[in-house]
């Protein structure tokens, strides 16, 4: 395919929102990078062009079948004003594994990580600077064939669009409530809970209105087969500091490899705190925290970086988790990511990378 990438601006620009009302996915960009793929041809003709909506047939395969995949990383101005990135080229290698488990034609990663350097380029006036603030970068790519057919698309479309989000703790992080789900799944090992695709999180919809339902702010989901091991919290991975060592749900198959836990995982070892990667039962952690040994409990994901839970929900039992307060290693490593993540503090593993 060619490489090259066409630039079209917007004759007109949008007028931007106030940096303290921005929510999270509310407002979008004056541009968008967009490339297509056709069988027998490739991928072809990147581009950014302004934003716009995707005119598609009632018939078009997505609307049916649900072949579609997606992912989700930030850009973040620093107070020099430089532009950073943080491990995209992981979020791009995730995107191919998601690619690979709905049968979608791999992307070449240098030419869609020189897109998006394009486009956030061409819309870097929309990077927000308030506290707490950043760019959040949605890529995904969706069949475009029309056909009712149950197989694979014979043609794709892929875009990045971008959207300016607020801090996802304008009052600073706080723990939450988490509500244990015993009745619905998440994903099972063979299914699609690897790969980041639309219908692993609709699918968790009814579970998280019955949460909220209760008072409670996240789900605990548990393996699909056994209801007995714990693998993520709502649509984040999942860590437990447990008498000392800090443990996390294995990749089994079912769940979701994060680029933050990677960062979490790699930033511990760093600081010679014990870290594990293993099956973790409920009963277990039921066990522990009756033994006192349950120090901290956080979620990790892009939106939030860390997520600390105060509390935890099963049947009629309410477990309180550090007296419902944000944990001294869940600070610290929050404080950590996103002052490497602003260029606030140095980045000694080399995982921004400028715009």
């Amino acid at each position: 395919m060619s490489t090259e990438i066409t630039v079209v601006k917007a004759t007109e620009k949008k007028t931007k929102p106030d940096e303290n009302t921005l929510g999270f996915g509310k407002f979008f960009t004056d541009h968008m990078f967009v490339m297509d793929y056709e069988k027998g041809k490739g991928w072809h003709s990147p581009r950014v062009i302004p934003y716009e909506p995707i005119s598609l047939d009632p018939a078009t395969m997505v609307f049916h079948y649900g072949q579609t995949v997606f992912e989700g990383l930030k850009a973040y101005s620093t107070t020099d004003g430089k532009t950073l990135l943080f491990r995209p080229e992981k979020n791009f290698e995730r995107l191919n594994r998601s690619c690979d488990r709905l049968s979608i034609p791999n992307i070449d990663q240098e030419v869609v990580l020189g897109g998006l350097k394009e486009l956030v380029r061409v819309d870097r006036e929309w990077i927000p600077k308030a506290e707490g603030t950043s760019l959040y970068i949605r890529p995904f790519i969706l069949p475009t064939e029309t056909n009712l057919r149950v197989a694979p698309a014979s043609s794709y479309k892929f875009v990045i669009i971008l959207s300016p989000v607020g801090s996802y703790y304008p009052e600073g992080i706080h723990p939450v409530s988490i509500s244990v789900e015993k009745e619905y799944t998440r994903a099972v090992l063979g299914g699609t809970g690897t790969a980041k695709t639309a219908g692993n999180y609709c699918a968790g919809y009814i579970a998280q209105e019955k949460a909220s339902q209760q008072g409670a702010a996240q789900v605990l989901w548990l393996d699909g087969v056994e209801k007995k091991y714990i693998e993520e919290v709502g649509s984040m991975n999942v860590f437990f500091k447990i008498n000392g060592e800090v443990v996390t749900p294995i990749l089994n198959g079912s769940i979701l490899e994060g680029i933050t836990r990677m960062s979490i995982i790699e930033l511990l070892k760093e600081w010679n705190i014990p870290v594990v990667e293993r099956k973790l039962s409920l009963d277990e952690f039921i066990e522990a925290y009756e033994n006192g040994q349950v120090e901290e409990v956080f979620g990790t994901g892009t939106a939030a970086v860390i997520s600390p839970v105060g509390e935890f929900r099963f049947k009629d039992n309410q477990m309180m988790i550090n007296n419902r307060e944000t944990g001294e290693l869940s600070r610290k490593l929050y404080e950590t990511i996103t002052g490497i993540q602003t260029g606030r503090i140095a980045d000694p593993f080399q995982w921004t990378e400028e715009v």
